[in-house]
């Protein structure tokens, strides 16, 4: 059985209307030990008066595991969605109950290779420490696609040393990979980590085997 854990709700960032961060901090000493792109279960007492139904969502750790006393999840308020609903209706102070890390979209260190983060929209949360982590041990270059309408963490990201940042619209996403990763050269060494909303990652990840890189090479996270 999963171990149920306690945070309390210690920051909220309003990044635009409908979009928000939650910091949950821990008790000290008892920091979460994860690795970069895992998430959370979070356990919301939704759907009964007494709080005894409770719906389960995940939602990517966008905080560092070198922080895990305060972890930083970020999500988007879905229309008539009870779980967003509740966590848009929660204050500094309050306590949210969550089991895991989980998860097997990770990163521990940069791979030997150019390697390629792309993020559709909020599924930067999990590319943004694993980008970081890279950033610290990589020995190639490191892109950073970002296809999006509200460029989250873009500047801190871009900062990184040996990070180059690109912002496209959502709908470039694939039209760009076609020209910057497959058209432009025959080098097929390059890792990808992609994560974002639906078929466009799918895409994307048959995409990139299709044109020859190989299968362990593309890792990816569809929402």
């Amino acid at each position: 059985m999963a171990v149920e854990r306690d945070a309390r709700i210690d920051a909220i960032t309003e990044h635009a209307p409908g979009v928000r961060s939650l910091v949950l901090r821990l008790p000290p000493g008892r920091g979460l030990q994860f690795r970069p792109g895992q998430f959370l279960s979070c356990l919301l007492p939704v759907g009964s008066p007494v709080g005894s139904e409770r719906l389960i969502r995940p939602y990517s750790i966008a905080s560092d595991p070198e922080h895990g006393e305060a972890l930083e999840l970020l999500f988007n308020r879905v229309p008539d969605g009870p779980g967003t609903t509740y966590l848009f209706d929660l204050r500094p102070g309050d306590v949210l109950r969550f089991t895991g890390p989980w998860g097997t979209f990770c990163l521990d260190r940069a791979p030997d290779a150019e390697t390629v983060f792309i993020a559709e929209q909020t599924a930067i949360a999990p590319i943004r420490p694993m980008i970081r982590r890279a950033a610290r041990t990589a020995g190639h270059p490191l892109h950073l696609l970002y296809g999006t309408t509200l460029p989250l963490w873009r500047d801190e990201l871009a900062a990184l040393p040996g990070v180059e940042a690109m912002t496209v619209a959502p709908d470039a996403l694939e039209a760009t990979v076609q020209r910057r990763w497959i058209d432009a050269d025959a080098v097929r060494s390059r890792h990808f980590f992609i994560c974002g909303i639906g078929g466009l990652v799918t895409r994307l990840r048959d995409r990139l085997r299709a044109a020859g890189y190989e299968r362990r090479a593309v890792q990816y996270e569809r929402w």
